[in-house]
């Protein structure tokens, strides 16, 4: 299943080129490069929704804090890391 998760901007590497613009983004402690040259206003501290590795759009904190429960109550986070759960 794939799925356009919440994530924290921890770090920017701007680029002159727009479409290299990167950041660290933290998905509730884990921690993976994103692009986000879809996202340009965009700023550490911002929660933005990631989905294979572009951010797509910002949200507010609260949004994303209430996607991270949901995500908990179904195990939803192991997809981040690559982890899937036996049956």
């Amino acid at each position: 299943m794939c799925l356009a998760v919440p994530g924290k901007i921890l770090s920017i590497q701007d680029s002159d080129n727009e479409l290299m613009r990167f950041g660290k983004v933290s998905f509730g402690g884990i921690v993976k490069d994103v692009n986000l040259a879809y996202t340009p206003e965009a700023k550490v501290g911002d929660y933005v929704i990631v989905h294979v590795g572009f951010a797509l759009n910002t949200v507010d904190e609260s949004e994303a804090m209430k996607v991270f429960e949901y995500l908990k109550e179904i195990d939803g986070l192991d997809e981040l890391t690559g982890e899937e759960k036996e049956q």
